[in-house]
C-alpha cells in the first residue's frame, strides 16, 4: 500500500516554510513547494522562444548535417573508423535538433553556439568521409561523443587535454573525472558550450587529463547516468593514453552525490575520490536539505540502500578519500553523514571545510586538496591490497580489487567479507551474508608461495585451497553448501542454475542500465480500463527516457519481435496476456498467473479488470537478459526536483490498482509489491 502521509503535503510545506523564516540554513532550500506532489514544476522547464529566423537557419543546418551522417552510415570503407568517431558528428546535430524540437534553449547565447556546433558537425562528418578525425589531435577543450549500448544514442562527454600532452609520446597520463553539479537547463547545447569553451569546470590538476561526463542529463549520474561515466571513459582510452593506476573521480554538488557514489560502488577502480557537498544518502539529506520527512513503503525505504553511500562507507578503506565542504554550506550535511559513517566501522574519513564558505570551493582549501591528491597518486591505486573489506547490497556492485562476492543471502540485506593475505601461504576470512564469493588474480599479481599449498582461515575453520600458477594468476571459487560448510573449487559450479547473480538481480529500473527495447501490444486488452492506462504509460515511459535520460527508446510492435530482440535487449513487454501474444506465450514460465478474471502472485490474488503487473524476471527465451512486464524506470516527475529522491520506487514485482490514476510519484495506487528470492520465485513479503 501507498504512504500515507498523517499529514497533508500543503500543510507540510506550510510547516517548512514558516521554519524556514527563523532558520536561515533553509532560506534557500529548493522550496516548500518542491514537496507538493500535485503542483510539480516541469524538469527541463520551458525554453524561451527562438526568433523565426533564428529557427529557419538552424532547420537549414541540422538538415544539412542529417544528410551528411546519413551518408557516412552508408560509406562501406572504414566502416570500424567511421563507426568509433561517428558520434563525435551526432553530438553536433543531436544537440540542437533536441533543443529545437522540445523547446530546449535557454539562453540566446545558445542559439548561437547551436549554429557553431552544426558547423563543427559538418566539419567532423567532411573529414570523416576523408578518413580521419583531426580533432582527436588537439589540446584544450574537446567536445566527444560515444554510442550507448543502453539506447543506442550518440552521447556527449567533455575532455581538458594538458597543452603539453605529446600524441605520439608512450607515456600515460593522470585522469580526473569530473562530475557536473546539478542544471535543470543542462540540456545537451549548454553541456557543449560549457565544454567546448572550457567553462564550467572547478579543478585544473597540473598535467592532468580532466573528462566531463554528462551524465545522462541531471540525475546525480544514477542508473543510466552511472553507465555514462564507463562508456565515456572506454571510449576516450581508444585515442589517449590513461593511466589506469592514476585514474580519480571528483566532484560537487550533485557531481559530489555522484563522486560519493562511484567510490563506495567501485572501490577498486580509482586511485583517489574527492567529493564535495551534494548528497550520500535519501532521508536525513531531504530532512535537511528538502525539510520533507519520508514516510515510503517498506520496499523502497529498502532499496534507498542502493545509492545510499553511508550504508557502503567500509568499501572506502582501500581507497584514498578526501571529502570536502563549505563550513556553513547546508550540504555539509553529505560529508558529515560519511564521516558518521565511516565512524561506525572504525576508520577516520578525511573531511577538508573551506572557513567561512557557503555552496562554493574555498581556494586554500582547493589548494591543500590537490597538494594531498599529487601525493596520492605519485604511488598510485593500490591493485592488491593487503586486506579488503567490502560491503555490497546487490550483486549489481559484486567486486572489490581482488574479491568478487558471487551470491548473497538476501539481495538487500548486507553482504559482506574481509579477506587478508595474512602470510605467504594463508587468508583469513570473514563473511556475512554471504553464500558464495571468489578471489581473481590475474597474471603476475597473486602474491602467494607458488611452492606452497596455500590454507584458508574461513569463518573460524581451515580449509586447503588449490595452489598458485607459475605466472602468478589464480582463481578460486567458494560456495556455502545446504549443511553450511564452505565448499572450494576452482571453476564456478551453478552457471546454469537460475538465480541472482551480477546483472540479473533486480529490481525494475536495473533493466534500463543495458540495451532494452520497449514492445507494444498488437492485440485487444481484456479490459478497457487496462488498454487505456497501458497506451498512457507506454507513450509517458517513451516520452520521460527522452527528457530525463536523453536518450531514444528502441520501440517495435510485438508482432516484430525476434530471436535477435530477445538475444541482444532486455525486453519490455506491455499490455495484459490478451493484447500481447509474447506475454501469454511466456507466462506459464513465469512464476505468476494472470488470467481474464485474476492475477495472482506470491500468493495474493487481484481483480484482472482493474489492476495490472508490473515485473521483471530472467527472459525465458534467453536468461542472460531480462523480461520486463509494464514499466520503465520507476521514479516520476515528483522525484526529479531534487536528486536525493531519485531512487527506484518498485522493486522486483508490483500490483497497481488502475482506479486510482497516475500521478506524479506512482503508476497507480500499489497495493501489493515485493523482491523475489535469491533464485527467482515468490516468497513471503513483510507487511508495510
Amino acid at each position: 500500500m501507498q504512504p500515507r502521509p498523517e499529514r497533508s503535503l500543503r500543510s507540510a510545506a506550510i510547516a517548512v516554510f514558516l521554519m524556514s523564516l527563523s532558520a536561515p540554513s533553509f532560506v534557500k532550500a529548493d522550496g516548500p513547494a518542491d514537496n507538493l506532489e500535485d503542483q510539480v514544476r516541469p524538469i527541463p522547464p520551458p525554453g524561451i522562444a527562438v526568433p523565426s529566423a533564428k529557427q529557419d537557419e538552424l532547420r537549414s543546418k541540422i538538415k544539412a548535417l542529417e544528410g551528411a551522417i546519413s551518408n557516412l552510415r552508408k560509406l562501406e570503407k572504414n566502416r570500424e573508423f567511421i563507426d568509433h568517431y561517428l558520434p563525435d558528428v551526432e553530438i553536433c546535430f543531436r544537440g540542437p535538433d533536441s533543443a529545437l524540437t522540445y523547446g530546449e534553449f535557454y539562453k540566446p547565447a545558445e542559439l548561437d553556439f547551436a549554429i557553431e556546433l552544426l558547423n563543427i558537425g559538418l566539419s567532423r562528418a567532411a573529414s570523416l568521409w576523408e578518413g580521419a578525425a583531426p580533432w582527436t589531435r588537439t589540446t584544450g577543450p574537446v567536445i566527444r561523443g560515444y554510442r550507448s549500448k543502453i539506447d543506442g544514442s550518440a552521447q556527449p562527454y567533455g575532455l581538458e587535454i594538458p597543452a603539453n600532452y605529446d600524441f605520439d609520446a608512450t607515456d600515460s597520463r593522470r585522469l580526473d573525472v569530473w562530475f557536473h553539479g546539478r542544471g535543470e537547463t543542462l540540456s545537451e547545447v549548454a553541456f557543449l558550450q560549457q565544454r567546448a569553451k572550457g567553462q564550467g569546470g572547478k579543478i585544473s590538476p597540473l598535467n592532468t587529463i580532466i573528462l566531463h561526463p554528462y551524465g545522462r542529463y541531471s540525475n546525480a549520474n544514477k542508473f543510466a547516468g552511472e553507465v555514462d561515466l564507463f562508456e565515456a571513459l572506454a571510449h576516450a582510452k581508444h585515442d589517449y593514453r590513461i593511466d589506469e593506476n592514476r585514474t580519480l573521480v571528483r566532484g560537487f554538488s550533485m557531481g559530489g552525490a555522484a563522486c560519493w557514489q562511484f567510490a563506495v560502488h567501485f572501490p577498486g577502480e580509482w586511485a583517489a575520490a574527492q567529493p564535495g557537498a551534494g548528497f550520500a544518502e535519501t532521508p536525513d539529506f531531504l530532512r535537511t536539505f528538502q525539510g520533507e520527512t519520508l514516510n515510503a513503503p517498506w520496499w523502497e525505504e529498502k532499496l534507498w540502500r542502493w545509492y545510499n553511500a553511508t550504508d557502503w562507507a567500509v568499501n572506502l578503506t582501500n581507497l584514498p578519500t578526501i571529502a570536502y565542504s563549505g563550513e556553513i554550506d547546508r550540504q555539509k550535511q553529505a560529508a558529515d553523514s560519511m564521516v558518521a559513517a565511516a565512524g561506525k566501522e572504525g576508520f577516520r574519513l578525511l573531511h577538508l571545510v573551506g572557513p567561512e564558505t557557503a555552496h562554493a570551493l574555498h581556494p586554500g582549501t582547493l589548494t591543500e586538496i590537490e597538494k594531498r591528491l599529487v601525493a596520492i597518486t605519485e604511488e598510485g591505486r593500490k591493485r592488491i591490497p593487503h586486506t579488503v573489506r567490502f560491503i555490497t547490497h546487490s550483486l549489481r556492485y559484486d567486486t572489490a580489487h581482488w574479491v568478487r562476492i558471487d551470491r548473497l543471502t538476501e539481495h538487500w540485506e548486507p553482504g559482506r567479507i574481509e579477506a587478508t593475505l595474512s602470510e605467504p601461504d594463508r587468508i583469513v576470512l570473514n563473511t556475512s551474508g554471504v553464500e558464495a564469493f571468489s578471489f581473481h588474480f590475474a597474471a603476475g599479481d597473486c602474491p602467494l608461495d607458488p611452492l606452497v599449498t596455500p590454507v584458508a582461515e574461513l569463518d573460524g575453520k581451515e580449509l586447503p585451497l588449490p595452489k598458485v600458477w607459475s605466472d602468478r594468476s589464480w582463481q578460486v571459487f567458494f560456495q556455502r553448501e545446504s549443511n553450511g560448510n564452505w565448499k572450494v573449487s576452482e571453476t564456478e559450479t551453478d552457471q546454469d542454475i537460475l538465480r541472482k547473480r551480477h546483472g540479473l538481480q533486480g529490481p525494475i529500473d536495473d533493466a534500463f542500465m543495458d540495451s532494452f527495447i520497449f514492445v507494444k501490444p498488437s492485440g485487444k486488452p481484456q479490459h478497457d480500463l487496462h488498454g487505456e492506462w497501458i497506451h498512457a504509460e507506454m507513450t509517458r515511459a517513451v516520452k520521460e527516457w527522452r527528457r530525463h535520460f536523453r536518450g531514444d527508446a528502441q520501440v517495435k510492435p510485438e508482432t516484430a519481435l525476434t530471436e535477435e530482440d530477445h538475444k541482444n535487449h532486455h525486453v519490455v513487454l506491455w499490455g495484459d496476456p490478451s493484447a500481447n501474444a509474447t506475454l501469454a506465450r511466456l507466462l506459464p514460465k513465469l512464476p505468476v498467473t494472470w488470467t481474464k478474471d485474476k492475477i495472482t502472485v506470491a500468493g495474493q490474488t487481484f481483480d484482472a479488470s482493474h489492476h495490472t503487473l508490473a515485473m521483471i524476471y530472467p527472459n525465458p527465451e534467453n536468461p542472460e537478459r531480462y523480461l520486463v512486464l509494464n514499466s520503465s524506470f520507476t521514479f516520476r516527475e515528483y522525484d526529479y526536483l531534487n536528486n536525493a529522491r531519485q531512487t527506484p520506487k518498485l522493486p522486483d514485482w508490483a500490483v497497481i490498482d488502475l482506479r486510482t490514476p497516475p500521478s506524479t510519484r506512482y503508476p497507480g495506487r500499489i497495493v501489493a509489491a515485493g523482491f523475489f528470492d535469491e533464485g527467482w520465485q515468490c516468497k513471503p513479503q513483510p507487511e508495510n
